[in-house]
């Protein structure tokens, strides 16, 4: 699993940054620290001991390099994976990728049922971040609360451990968890709703995530900041 240690991260790079050599054989994951879909993949780095093997180069998606649309990754988003030669975007492909791709400690689980609720997990993320988005303009009380219901009761289906597949941190848990922090905050913060009430499936499963320093090395995001950030973007009018 990952090193207890914490991994001394570089900068974020800006418009004016140099570029990495590309395709040179080093493995890079193009991210930003604040966001949740390159997090995802972050997590996965880290749980499966890669920090070795895949370097992180961060942007500031605020004033990111051109070099990045222009010669590394044309949708200009991240994340994006430079692996052997190619490069590889869309967060939750590329978090089965690291796991298939890489040594290190399997998040997919063997179990044939299991693998099938992973699909189902995965195909509902999309629905469940924009119940929560549209909340925001909403009603926190009953568009989040169908979301965070929905997670409440998948984490009910196996009972031989707190996460999602039961008993082993996964590629379900990863899917989740960056989007889950982020709302719980926001939720809390500008609705006073709090997301863990009347759940205690979710509660335990926040905690016990809490636990795994793969993720806990991954929590950068600055309460206020996100606040402020999140009503800016999706609040204003």
């Amino acid at each position: 699993m990952a090193n207890e240690t914490l991994e001394s991260l570089p900068p974020p790079l800006e418009a004016n940054a140099d570029q990495p050599p590309l395709f040179d054989g080093t493995t890079r994951l193009y991210t930003s620290y604040a966001c949740p879909f390159a997090q995802r993949v972050w997590i996965t780095r880290n749980y499966m001991g890669l920090q070795d093997e895949i370097k992180l180069v961060p942007l500031n998606l605020q004033n990111r390099p051109a070099w990045y649309k222009e010669k590394v990754y044309p949708v200009n988003k991240v994340p994006s994976l430079e692996h052997n030669g190619k490069i590889t975007g869309e967060s939750l492909d590329l978090i089965k990728y690291v796991d298939s791709n890489f040594e290190g400690p399997s998040l997919v689980p063997n179990d044939p049922d299991k693998k099938r609720t992973l699909e189902e997990l995965f195909s509902y993320a999309d629905k469940f971040m924009g119940m929560l988005y549209a909340s925001f303009k909403g009603d926190p009380e009953k568009e989040a609360g169908a979301a965070f219901n929905y997670l409440e009761d998948a984490l009910k289906k196996y009972d031989d451990g707190p996460f999602l597949l039961g008993r082993d941190f996964s590629l379900a848990d990863i899917a989740y968890i960056p989007f889950v922090e982020r709302f719980q905050i926001f939720l809390s913060e500008v609705f006073k709703y709090d997301i863990i009430a009347g759940r205690p499936k979710l509660a335990t499963w926040i905690e016990e995530l809490n636990k795994i320093d793969a993720y806990k090395q991954t929590k950068t995001v600055d309460p206020k900041q996100l606040v402020e950030y999140y009503k800016e973007r999706f609040m204003a009018q």
